[in-house]
C-alpha cells in the first residue's frame, strides 16, 4: 500500500519543508535574504504584528518560518536551549555561502574543510538558533569502501560528544 498521491505545489514549494519558529520572524526572513539569497514566497501577518506564516525559497528548496506563539507551545531554538535539528543546504561554493551568512549575522559551528564522505561541508548557526550545513559536494563520488575508510581514519581522532 502507497501513501502517496500525486498533488500540484505552488512554485518553489517541495513536499518536505522545514518549518521554523523564530523568535523574531521578520527578522528571520530579513536575515535568510541577506545570508542564503532567500526569495520571499508569502507572508502572513496577524493584527499584532506578529508574522503567522511566511514562505521563502533558499537555493530552490521551501522554508516555512512564524514567530513564536509560547502559548501554543510554537518556541524557537534559543527558549528551547538549543537544537538537534540542522537544514542541509547543497550549494555550489560552500565557503562562500558560508561567509555570505556569517557577514549576516550566523555563527560559525563547523568550518567548512573536505570531509571524509567527499563533500566541503561546514555548519553555522542563524541568529535565532537554527544551524545550517552548507555542503559542496566533491567532484569525485567515492564508493562506500572508500567512504568507509576515510571515516575509520577521521574517526581515529577520538571526537566524541
Amino acid at each position: 500500500m502507497t501513501l502517496e498521491k500525486k498533488i500540484d505545489l505552488p512554485e518553489g514549494m517541495g513536499p518536505v519543508t522545514p518549518h521554523l519558529v523564530c523568535d523574531g520572524a521578520k527578522d528571520a526572513v530579513a536575515f535568510y535574504e541577506k545570508a542564503f539569497g532567500a526569495r520571499r514566497l508569502s507572508f502572513v501577518e496577524g493584527p499584532d504584528g506578529k508574522v503567522m506564516h511566511a514562505a521563502v525559497s533558499i537555493n530552490g528548496s521551501s522554508v516555512y518560518l512564524n514567530d513564536e506563539f509560547c502559548d501554543m507551545g510554537a518556541v524557537g531554538p534559543k527558549k528551547m536551549g538549543g537544537t538537534p535539528v540542522t537544514i542541509h543546504l547543497t550549494v555550489g561554493d560552500a565557503d562562500a555561502w558560508a561567509s555570505r551568512a556569517i557577514d549576516a549575522g550566523a555563527t560559525e559551528v563547523m568550518p567548512v574543510a573536505e570531509q571524509f564522505w567527499g563533500d566541503r561541508y561546514g555548519m553555522v548557526e542563524d541568529p535565532f538558533g537554527h544551524r545550517w550545513s552548507l555542503a559542496t559536494p566533491g567532484e569525485k563520488q567515492l564508493s562506500q569502501e572508500e567512504i568507509m575508510a576515510n571515516m575509520e581514519k577521521a574517526m581515529s581522532s577520538g571526537v566524541e560528544c
